[in-house]
């Protein structure tokens, strides 16, 4: 998951006033129980737990230009063949090739003791000095507070926690996410030789969370890394107590070539209106530390599994429903803006464009955007038929960074959003493992997301 305006979209609004909703007609029967039909393959007889386990078992670390991305791509069109999908594809795309190489190494010297702290690189970060680097150490609560500190020669500590007031986490992440996005490069303008953010997350722990960092094009780019939220409290009590105590990096990261690279596409082609398409999507790379089972795999899995629910309960739909498994979303959006170019070279039409990048929760409702902005009301009638699955926000937003670029051209997109308390406290870590997921709530969302490609593909929005 990226930290863009767009994904802030797709998981952090509040639901839409009732007030502002179409009333709902009657519930149309045949509709409700094609819905139950639905449910009911997905909680019986779903192979998707184990298709996740298999896929983050098997290619953990699944960072653009890896060989376990690569692996992935073959893997997850296998199994969208097994679907009998009408097309698959490998599309090829080059993306960003960033390696982290040997551990991280972050410690301040006090007193002449050593302390060593609990520290990723960011992603995209470059290297130190192989000896390291060796700075006094400013403290900072944000990237706007740079306009009144003096940085030059100094490693700059953002520890701006994220906001625990925001009871969509989402949002606190949105806001925070500042000091690890731009923060190492507003630093390198005012002359910092490197950077220490505090993780992106609620959580108190020893677990530091990785993510991009973005350099401006006509400034330094210095070394950044993120400290676990208890390694920021350490450094910032001793900072307290030692104003002139030094801190030592050492990043061993290397950017190689632009390498070659692919987006996963299955369908099943539409019996009335084929070039229409109805597209329900993951991104199948996530960070080199992490196995990715929530970010992404979980909306691979499901994307996947929307698919196997249409065929499992022999519903024919009359649009092509495809799958789009996008590479290169954590550090860069090569795979969302290659399919979109492809696409609007084809001049195909993208009904609905769902994504889902928020974690095998509980499926909660959707976020939905369109040129409009009206796409989210006029979604909102089939809420009572989502209810009793625990669905009930139909929200405006814009779907979330691989589909934003469909929206950019004038295609209605949507999120799938999950209950999402526990999600940033594993969110780019080493801890994003299958033994985090629950299965029935991965089921759920699959089934959700099945229903809404149903309704959509019936009735139109």
């Amino acid at each position: 998951m990226r930290l863009l305006p767009l994904l802030a979209a797709s998981v952090v609004f509040a639901s839409t006033l009732p007030a502002q909703e179409k009333p709902a007609p009657p519930i149309d029967l045949g509709d409700a129980q094609m819905l139950r039909r639905i449910y009911d393959a997905a909680l019986v007889d779903s192979p998707a737990f184990e298709q996740l386990r298999e896929l983050t078992e098997k290619f953990p670390g699944r960072l653009s230009g890896s060989a376990a991305y690569e692996g992935s791509t073959k893997w997850a069109e296998a199994q969208l063949r097994a679907l009998g999908c009408d097309r698959t594809e490998l599309q090829p795309v080059m993306v960003p090739h960033w390696e982290r190489g040997a551990p991280e190494r972050v410690e301040f010297l006090t007193a002449g003791t050593r302390t060593p702290l609990a520290a990723l690189a960011l992603g995209g970060s470059v290297p130190t000095d192989p000896a390291g680097l060796t700075a006094p150490v400013i403290e900072l609560p944000s990237v706007e507070a740079l306009k009144n500190a003096d940085v030059k020669g100094k490693i700059v500590f953002f520890n701006g926690a994220m906001n625990p007031r925001y009871v969509i986490p989402g949002q606190a992440y949105g806001e925070a996410g500042a000091q690890r996005n731009r923060g190492p490069a507003e630093a390198a303008k005012r002359g910092a030789v490197g950077v220490l953010v505090r993780s992106l997350t609620h959580a108190l722990d020893d677990l530091p969370h990785t993510g991009n960092t973005t350099y401006l094009p006509d400034a330094p780019r210095i070394p950044a890394a993120a400290l676990s939220t208890l390694a920021a409290n350490q450094l910032s009590a001793a900072l307290r107590a030692d104003a002139e105590l030094t801190v030592t990096m050492q990043i061993n990261s290397r950017w190689l070539p632009d390498a070659p690279s692919a987006n996963v596409i299955g369908e099943i082609r539409g019996s009335e209106f084929p070039e229409k398409v109805i597209l329900v999507g993951g991104h199948l790379d996530s960070w080199d530390v992490s196995p990715g089972a929530h970010d992404d795999g979980a909306g691979c899995i499901q994307s996947i599994e929307v698919l196997r629910l249409l065929k499992a309960i022999g519903y024919q739909p009359k649009h092509t429903i495809r799958c789009v498994l996008f590479a290169n979303e954590e550090n860069g959006l090569r795979g969302a803006l290659e399919y979109a170019r492809i696409a609007g070279d084809k001049k195909e039409n993208h009904v609905l464009a769902l994504e889902t990048d928020g974690g095998g929760y509980s499926a909660r409702g959707f976020n939905i955007g369109n040129a409009a902005g009206d796409a989210h009301l006029k979604a909102a009638r089939f809420k009572p038929l989502f209810e009793p699955y625990g669905v009930f926000i139909f929200q405006a937003g814009r779907g979330g960074a691989d589909v934003g670029p469909l929206m950019a051209k004038g295609n209605t997109v949507a999120g799938l959003i999950p209950e999402a308390q526990r999600y940033f406290d594993i969110h780019h870590t080493r801890a994003d493992t299958i033994d985090k997921v629950n299965k029935r709530e991965l089921e759920l969302g699959a089934a959700a997301m099945a229903a809404l490609v149903y309704l959509v593909d019936r009735h139109g929005l």
